[in-house]
């Protein structure tokens, strides 16, 4: 499937199908490609939105979650996007969805999150990236999956060539510090918008108890785990993830309907 970036002003982002909008949010070694199989469910039943997050760009000072949060926001402005949507939020893109949602209650219906930081995470197994080391970064990338098939070349090839970079490294750190310091563990009892919970039952970032804990913390919210599942469900097991977004989103249009 081939995406279609469009750009607005220093915005690129995917925009595919009508409808009601599912706004989806990748997390900081993520891409758009990350979602091209809840695209391909969703857009002909649903508008599927996907901001490219500047993880790698954007001005040093704002390298954090607020700065991000704060991106969202300017970027649903700008398309003009201000009804109440679902946000879809994968590791550190949950942790954004988290804190548009505590600072914009009123413009979210629901909350998909699977593998999400905000909690804890041992993002890169414990350690940061390291310039120019290939094995290392492969190593790192099929940490992120059950499968280490699944961290196919051109996947490796693309962190690989993002953390030769100083430049891109410093915002990645910056950012993944950020997100470990960002716990919201005392606010999210303040989101009462219906909440799935999608976690790989062999999450090494995010474990499963991470998981248990959200759902705790969450006073709407439904958990479901997947086997032989890592940090990206919605990758590594596509069909399962989409079947139970699927039902999610029908169960909760009948409650949000009443």
């Amino acid at each position: 499937m081939t995406l279609r970036i469009q750009e607005k002003n220093e915005f690129r982002y995917v925009d595919e199908g009508t409808g009601e909008v599912l706004l989806l949010l990748h997390g900081l070694f993520g891409a758009l490609s990350n979602w091209h199989e809840v695209i391909a469910e969703f857009s002909p039943r649903y508008r599927v939105v996907i901001p490219l997050l500047p993880i790698y760009d954007m001005p040093l000072l704002k390298a954090g979650v607020p700065g991000l949060v704060s991106f969202v926001e300017e970027f649903l402005g700008e398309i003009g996007l201000l009804e109440p949507c679902t946000l879809l939020g994968n590791s550190l893109g949950g942790h954004i969805a988290l804190v548009y949602a505590l600072q914009n209650p009123a413009r979210v219906s629901r909350l998909v999150l699977t593998g999400s930081s905000g909690l804890f995470e041992d993002g890169m197994g414990g350690s940061f990236p390291k310039r120019g080391n290939y094995a290392y970064v492969q190593e790192k990338v099929a940490y992120t999956f059950y499968d280490p098939a699944v961290a196919t070349r051109e996947l490796v090839d693309e962190v690989f060539s993002v953390t030769n970079s100083n430049a891109k490294c410093l915002r990645i750190i910056s950012i993944a510090r950020s997100a470990q310091r960002h716990n919201l563990a005392k606010e999210l009892s303040r989101i009462k918008a219906p909440t799935l919970l999608v976690w790989g039952l062999n999450d090494t970032i995010t474990p499963p108890v991470v998981a248990h804990e959200f759902h705790r913390l969450l006073p709407n919210s439904q958990l479901r785990f997947l086997d032989h599942c890592g940090h990206a469900p919605m990758m590594e097991r596509p069909a399962a993830f989409n079947a139970l977004l699927n039902q999610f989103l029908a169960q909760t249009t009948a409650q949000l309907a009443s």
